[in-house]
């Protein structure tokens, strides 16, 4: 049962990262070094919507400690 929710739950992942991507047009799907731009905003986004910071890291593909940083009080503009 746990394996099968575990399953889901990254499937969802994936379609949900899919769909950010399409919606502010992110035509890249690999590394190119750059620093992606809205991470914050991103993150900010999907913790509003209820998601955990270790789903909101592999959708919006940042490391984990990034979005902590970025999801903690004091980091808000």
């Amino acid at each position: 049962m746990r394996k099968g929710l575990s399953e889901i739950s990254t499937k969802m992942n994936v379609l949900i990262s899919l769909s950010l991507r399409q919606l502010i047009g992110d035509k890249e799907f690999h590394n190119s070094g750059k620093r992606k731009q809205r991470i914050g905003e991103q993150a900010r986004y999907l913790a509003a919507m209820g998601l955990e910071s270790r789903d909101i890291a592999k959708i919006i593909g940042a490391p984990l400690s990034s979005v902590r940083t970025l999801l903690t009080p004091s980091r808000k503009r």
